[in-house]
């Protein structure tokens, strides 16, 4: 193991330390590491979903992506409750933002398999947090806990759903994060889970062409990523199959690591959001220390484990899901 990657190991470490001692300030008291210990016999829940986990991402590693932006998209409307998987004519899903998620057929298999050895016991809010932890993990970065006990909410409705445009401002991202109780540090490196997926033409167009209304580029951004998506993203294409990565470090865009700030601050952020993130007065400072691996990989961890915990239903309340798609009594819900 090389000097860094130890660093790496003792920071994410002392982090699990800290996050364990103090994961009762930022989630119900029934929110906890390990909560599925013997409530299921033998089987070891967790185990179970990584190894649907695996086996999956292995043959597509663009999931570790989907799932991170699954358990986001989820959070953003009333915290981490599995609303987002529910079906329905107007459901979260039909939203335009969540329109392009993916992941809903992994967590399908990762539920199935937790119910054929632990019927009833494992909410799908939760093996959400812990396929996504799974994931980042299998995509060659840290492995950190994730606290567990949350139940899966009733209602699922599309006019619920306001997430932030790829185009919002560091001002306006940071509100929306403090209206979810996550400060600015939290908010930096949430968005550091760009550092792996790709954004499709049409999240980044005016920064090409029409910046502003200005009828230029983004004088920001770096001229030979210009260049770059300029020659795949035509102006007048009318199709959104053209994609970029977000971390356009090509050796590193499938990895969760600290390579998308490195880039970021060479603007070279392809979001307009990401971009800005380099350049506020307000995230600079935060963006140059997350440059650095031995910040980054602690300081991620601990903003996931927190994410994971906003607006969470614990206890009586919600219910466990025999399907994630669907509710277990549907008189008693409101799905659109």
């Amino acid at each position: 193991m090389s000097k860094t990657t130890t660093a790496a190991a003792i920071a994410l470490g002392f982090i699990f330390i800290i996050v364990n001692f103090a994961g009762n300030c930022y989630a119900a008291a029934a929110l906890q590491f390990g909560f599925y210990d013997r409530k299921c016999n033998d089987p070891d829940v967790e185990a179970i979903v990584g190894d649907v986990i695996a086996t999956t991402i292995k043959d597509n590693p663009t999931l570790v992506a989907a799932l991170l932006r699954l358990q986001f998209h989820d959070y953003f409307v009333n915290g981490c409750d599995a609303s987002i998987l529910l079906d329905g004519k107007d459901s979260e899903k039909t939203a335009l933002p969540n329109r392009s998620v993916r992941g809903f057929e992994i967590i399908d298999a990762a539920k199935a398999a937790v119910e054929a050895k632990c019927s009833g016991i494992v909410s799908c809010a939760d093996i959400i947090a812990m396929a996504t932890r799974d994931a980042v993990s299998w995509s060659g970065w840290g492995r950190y806990e994730v606290q567990t006990g949350r139940r899966d909410v009733l209602v699922s409705l599309a006019s619920n759903v306001d997430i932030p445009s790829p185009s919002v401002s560091v001002r306006d991202s940071i509100q929306a994060f403090a209206r979810k109780g996550l400060g600015v540090a939290n908010m930096v490196y949430l968005l550091g889970g760009h550092t792996v997926g790709v954004a499709h033409y049409r999240s980044f167009k005016d920064r090409l062409y029409n910046f502003h209304n200005t009828g230029l580029p983004d004088p920001r951004m770096s001229p030979l990523l210009l260049s770059s998506l300029r020659s795949r993203c035509p102006q007048n294409a009318t199709f959104d199959s053209n994609t970029a990565d977000l971390d356009q470090n090509p050796r590193s865009a499938l990895v969760v690591d600290n390579s998308f700030y490195r880039q970021i601050i060479l603007n070279r952020g392809v979001l307009q959001i990401d971009q800005e993130l380099a350049l506020s007065p307000r995230t600079q400072g935060r963006v140059m220390c997350a440059a650095h691996a031995r910040d980054f990989a602690p300081r991620f961890a601990l903003a996931m484990v927190k994410m994971g915990a906003v607006e969470v239903l614990t206890g009586s309340k919600g219910e466990i899901r025999s399907s994630c798609r669907v509710v277990n009594n549907p008189t008693s819900s409101i799905i659109g």
